[in-house]
């Protein structure tokens, strides 16, 4: 199944992908949110919908991010080889962890806003997994059974936030519009091999990242098992696995950061694209 959330920010309804076309599910479920997959919604929603007419949806109308906010947005940092390798870190023993705001969650196709005072906006094309039941203390053989699907997410990232300020990672990684999540959710039935993803990112038209999730450092199972011993994961959490080389910071001779106008599109295998269009910070 693939879920969607459509309609004005703020406003979203639930739907479903079926073949090519989109349809309204708002009158079997309330929001893709925390109490949905809390509830075995996903099964019930198929269950409800077998065999009924449902109402279609404009592929005009803006998507919203497939989750509602979740109650958190956790992050690994370093977890392809040649990300770590580009940023000049070492391979982390361990998973890193950091959170994202979840204000920073946006639609697909929603603009990127640059922060003000920003110089240096980058992206991260990610694959990211989203909780179906509450998981804590988990052993990683019996992670696949708590996941209830996969995203594709830009973590967008502003280097001098987060690298030069001192603190932590998530004042880089929190700023408004920097969390664009869908199209779509694709449950694990959809996916041929979550260990075989092809992500991909382009800037302006320029491919700047072409990776595989076959190169992550830590697997998905192991990242699940692993967070849930520090802390609860409740249903709809986000988990975002990290990025694979070709970031802006990482670009040779020197780095190249994101400016009003760019245009960022990104896709992973099974999980569809979505385009940004970057613009300045304004108070209005």
């Amino acid at each position: 199944m693939k879920l969607i959330r459509f309609g004005e920010a703020g406003k979203e309804k639930p739907g479903i992908i079926t073949g090519n076309d989109w349809f309204d599910v708002s009158e079997y479920v309330n929001d893709y949110d925390e109490q949905f997959f809390a509830n075995n919604g996903l099964e019930l929603l198929q269950k409800n919908i077998t065999g009924k007419e449902l109402k279609p949806v404009s592929q005009a109308t803006r998507l919203g991010s497939p989750v509602a906010r979740p109650s958190k947005l956790i992050c690994i940092g370093l977890n392809y080889s040649d990300h770590a390798k580009e940023s000049n870190m070492q391979l982390p023993a361990e998973p890193v962890l950091f959170f994202k705001s979840t204000t920073a969650i946006v639609g697909p196709h929603d603009d990127l806003v640059i922060p003000r005072n920003s110089k240096k906006t980058d992206w991260e094309v990610e694959l990211a997994v989203v909780m179906g039941k509450k998981a804590g203390y988990i052993d990683e053989k019996n992670a696949p059974g708590y996941i209830a699907g996969y995203m594709l997410h830009n973590d967008y990232s502003e280097r001098e936030f987060q690298l030069e300020r001192s603190g932590q990672w998530v004042k880089g990684k929190s700023c408004d519009t920097f969390a664009p999540m869908g199209p779509w959710l694709a449950t694990p039935d959809e996916i041929d091999d979550v260990n075989n993803l092809r992500l991909w990112l382009t800037v302006n038209g320029k491919i700047m990242q072409d990776g595989n999730t076959k190169n992550l450092v830590f697997s998905i199972p192991y990242i699940v098992a692993y967070i849930s011993q520090f802390m609860t994961l409740l249903p709809g959490d986000i988990i975002s696995t990290g990025t694979p080389a070709g970031v802006g910071l990482g670009q040779k001779p020197d780095p190249v950061y994101i400016k009003p106008g760019d245009v960022i599109e990104l896709g992973i295998d099974g999980l569809g694209s979505s385009k940004q269009i970057a613009k300045a910070w304004s108070a209005e």
